[in-house]
């Protein structure tokens, strides 16, 4: 693997709406943001990505844009976002900004001028076609529910293709006048200084042109849109030719958001020529998902997660470096979601950080993981914001819930999970605003803040300080970051062990996934116990163990350095 300059680097992502309001309105913003950076720069970050901050009617949370060239009035001002670059710099961090280029809002001018005349210039942005007979070309279903075709205004049989909700239109990158729009866009924003882009659903840009229906997979009989990317050709074409016209030029960091794609293709996406820089790492998101709906999911065990994370490794590390995350802005918090039920404490938050930190990979947190924010509690369907959610609701009253069964069966799983706002403090609404928040705060924000944690050496938040800092020194921040990461009785239940070998130091990471103590016969001399996540950090590297058998607490996570002459190693 190439060594790049983001390699030694932590990332962190920030969802402004929920971050840190300046101005008591309810609502995150840039000033939020910039009043922060000090924190940040003190967790140990380097590259900060912001999820949009363009112009939108919100539809779904600012991922349908309609000015990519204007900052929301809700986040600032553009003086705002030059002055967050300005500061940022001076920390020597950088800006990732969001790109949504799949779709757009239906109310950006591209769209309003191709409503007007869909057969102009403005019409090939987008996907419009005629139906069969009034009903929608082909059966795929829509990311959010519903079918991926919306008739237009004014017209019985002309459609138009939309695979997230109905006011986000799909652009079409088959028309090279659009895609050099975007490139142009792209480059206007690096010209402004931001470091990169997280780039957004990028798999999608590519459709199987033949727009045929595909077998039904639901009782609705229509497919799920993803069948459409096992068919569709060509998407790195599209790819290569924005990394050569907008990123290379400037050295710009990328990191694309792909769910379905083939892993024998990784090198193609991040390889030394690869489109990205990175790609974010879902495979333990994608463990027990089911084709009918989140009530249909199934919960997720310590081998699934640990198995999840030692397949996807085995492939990846041989070809560059993806991005670690346990949540983002569209998956539930990762210390409700891959802890079980009832052994949610400060240990094994620490534990399933320290897992993600030690994993090759970038670091990528998401805002609240490093104080160990949790679920929301939801009573109601109406307290959900997101699309999403909602959606997946009336699939499981359709298929015979009761509204509280239905309920309890999408709450873990609501994206509204991870966008409550930061807790910063035992003060009212978590000492995000002044005012009143525009999502209810959870309510445990007295008892998980940033204010209390920063007072304790044996808190989530200086866990993850101090594995951070433990990553980026110089003693084993080569082993960490390049160092091969070999499973470790990866046959032994609620277990996962590995070592990560680098070119002079070896460590063996250890995490007792239960709540039960168990016995472990080290194979190899145990130089030094570095990490801990049942002591204090400032604990730390003061301990040696002279067994060679340990005997670990219930969610204990350990990082060892040991000896050269470990049998397979």
């Amino acid at each position: 693997m190439k060594r790049k300059w983001w390699h030694t680097k932590a990332a962190y992502q920030i969802y402004p709406k929920s971050f840190a309001d300046s101005n008591g309105d309810g609502i995150g913003d840039l000033q939020g943001i910039i009043g922060k950076l000090d924190y940040l720069k003190e967790l140990g970050i380097d590259l900060i990505w912001i999820s949009p901050i363009y112009q939108s009617p919100f539809v779904d949370q600012g991922y349908d844009i309609s000015d990519y060239y204007a900052l929301d009035p809700a986040f600032g001002t553009m003086e705002d976002m030059e002055e967050l670059l300005g500061e940022a710099k001076k920390r020597d961090m950088g800006i990732i900004m969001d790109l949504v280029v799949n779709h757009c809002s239906d109310k950006h001018e591209w769209f309003q001028k191709a409503l007007k005349d869909p057969f102009g210039k403005y019409g090939k942005y987008f996907y419009f076609m005629e139906g069969k007979d009034g009903m929608p070309p082909c059966n795929w279903r829509s990311y959010f529910g519903g079918s991926v075709w919306e008739k237009l205004p004014g017209y019985d049989n002309l459609f138009y293709l939309h695979m997230f909700a109905k006011e986000q239109p799909d652009l079409n990158w088959e028309n090279p006048e659009l895609r050099e729009e975007i490139y142009r866009m792209i480059r206007w924003w690096l010209e402004k200084g931001v470091a990169g882009f997280r780039l957004d659903a990028i798999i999608n840009i590519k459709k199987d042109l033949r727009f045929m229906d595909f077998p039904a997979d639901r009782e609705d009989g229509m497919c799920a849109g993803t069948m459409m990317l096992k068919h569709a050709k060509g998407v790195h074409t599209f790819l290569q030719e924005m990394k050569e016209k907008a990123f290379a030029p400037y050295g710009a960091f990328t990191i694309g958001e792909l769910f379905d794609f083939r892993q024998d293709e990784m090198e193609r996406y991040i390889g030394e020529e690869g489109c990205f820089e990175s790609i974010f790492d879902f495979a333990p998101h994608l463990i027990g998902g089911s084709g009918k709906g989140w009530y249909d999911r199934r919960e997720v065990g310590a081998d699934d997660y640990r198995n999840a994370v030692f397949g996807s490794k085995a492939v990846s590390q041989e070809i560059g470096l993806m991005a670690n995350i346990i949540e983002n802005h569209d998956e539930p918090r990762g210390v409700s979601h891959f802890l079980p039920q009832g052994h949610v404490s400060e240990t094994s938050k620490k534990m399933l950080g320290g897992l993600m930190l030690m994993a090759v990979g970038l670091p990528f947190l998401y805002q609240g993981q490093e104080i160990g924010m949790t679920n929301q509690t939801f009573t109601d369907i109406h307290q959900v914001d997101d699309i999403s959610t909602k959606d997946e609701y009336q699939v499981a009253l359709d298929h015979g819930l009761s509204r509280e069964e239905a309920l309890w069966a999408v709450a873990s799983m609501s994206r509204d999970n991870a966008r409550t706002p930061m807790q910063w403090s035992s003060e009212p609404h978590a000492g995000f605003t002044t005012g009143t928040p525009w999502m209810r705060e959870n309510l445990n924000y007295r008892e998980i803040n940033v204010a209390e944690q920063e007072t304790r050496a044996d808190s989530v938040l200086a866990f993850y300080r101090e594995m951070i800092r433990l990553r980026k020194s110089e003693e084993y921040g080569e082993a960490i970051v390049y160092g091969r990461q070999i499973p470790w009785k990866a046959e032994e239940k609620e277990l996962m062990a590995f070592y990560r070998k680098g070119e002079e130091k070896t460590l063996l990471v250890l995490a007792n996934y239960r709540e039960e103590e168990r016995k472990l016969r080290i194979e190899g001399k145990i130089r030094k116990v570095i990490a801990d996540n049942t002591v204090p950090t400032d604990q730390w590297g003061s301990y040696t163990l002279q067994e060679d058998t340990i005997t670990m607490k219930g969610y204990q996570f350990l990082v060892l350095e040991v000896g050269p002459m470990v049998a397979g190693v």
